[in-house]
């Protein structure tokens, strides 16, 4: 089993977890050492396997839309290529060329290509119609993660929410509005094809690299309280896992968290306020973190560290701050500096 894939599997079943099931269940049901699998032995898993893992994560998960939520809430860094793409890459453009090269290693449902047009330039996924029609399910769903992942993964990139320009996929039978609410876009045109359109103006976008380091950290620190606590951790320890990992591009509005939970909006604040915490308590305590990290490596203007968090605008982020530690991001970096 390649590392990518074996990556890719261990976080699914991370992700499986913040949604509440568990992970040694699901490879037990799926006829997978579950041991073996997270020591980084020897181990192959087969088509049936895999098929198997994600039929029973969406099952259980009682989640129709597993593969999307899980794709929008996965980051290439989780992956181990993101090293690989932005020590190659000066802008999207080559990231995403390169990307095409490492496809294959994550996955064999599907040849990448990227095309550039005149106005624009498009991420197409050919899917292999032999794995289609042996299981259509188990294939909608990984072909709806690769889809979110991609997506958000251009986003990373820049440091920048992107809207596709079009989005070609076969027939949605799910809900379409969540479909557009995590692809951003409400032209979605049926297709034979899975594709991402995009304007051709972010082709020479330039890489930010800042927050991948950070990332790395935060993405070990997920893990390791996935694996120790599984399906015991609270609703909020379960949802500040969400909120770290998915925070280089600022936090999360409470709906999109809920819909990654699988439930409501308004059960999710019920379940908070039981635990005696809101959802605007967590992102905060996020986001101090965040901003006491960036600024006291001393390697990030304060301005970059408001963007990366979120703040439309300095002064908020400046206002906040002081709220946070009763001083300025300017004095507490200088302090840091000259400490």
């Amino acid at each position: 089993m390649q590392d990518y894939q074996r990556l890719l599997v261990l976080n699914l079943l991370a992700y499986a977890t913040q949604k509440n099931l568990s992970a040694a269940q699901l490879c037990t049901l799926s006829g997978i050492e579950f041991s073996t699998l997270k020591k980084g032995e020897n181990l192959t898993l087969t088509d049936k396997q895999l098929d198997d893992l994600w039929l029973n994560a969406t099952h259980l998960s009682h989640d129709p839309l597993f593969g999307l939520h899980f794709g929008e809430t996965l980051q290439v860094a989780a992956l181990g290529v993101v090293g690989e793409l932005i020590r190659h890459s000066r802008t999207i453009g080559e990231a995403l060329t390169h990307a095409v090269a490492f496809a294959h290693l994550i996955t064999d449902i599907f040849v990448m290509d990227v095309t550039r047009a005149d106005k624009s330039f498009f991420i197409r996924f050919t899917p292999d119609t032999s794995r289609q029609k042996v299981a259509p399910l188990l294939f909608s769903q990984m072909m709806d993660f690769f889809m979110a992942f991609t997506l958000h993964e251009v986003d990373g990139l820049v440091l920048e929410k992107i809207q596709p320009i079009r989005i070609s996929m076969p027939p949605i039978s799910a809900d379409l509005p969540e479909y557009e609410r995590v692809l951003r876009c409400h032209s979605i045109q049926e297709a034979d094809y899975y594709e991402l359109s995009f304007d051709e103006s972010f082709w020479d976008e330039p890489i930010l690299m800042a927050n991948y380091e950070l990332q790395g950290v935060l993405l070990q620190k997920v893990s390791a309280m996935d694996s120790a606590f599984g399906d015991r951790r609270k609703i909020s320890e379960r949802i500040g896992s969400l909120l770290l990992v998915n925070s280089y591009l600022g936090i999360p509005t409470l709906e999109a968290i809920a819909a990654n939970l699988n439930t409501s909006s308004r059960s999710l604040q019920r379940k908070l306020q039981e635990e005696g915490i809101t959802y605007q308590q967590l992102s905060d305590s996020t986001r101090k973190s965040l901003a006491l990290h960036y600024l006291g490596s001393g390697q990030y203007p304060v301005k970059e560290v408001s963007y990366i968090l979120g703040y439309n605008e300095l002064s908020a982020f400046n206002r906040a701050f002081r709220r946070w530690t009763g001083t300025t991001p300017v004095s507490y970096q200088k302090g840091i500096i000259n400490g």
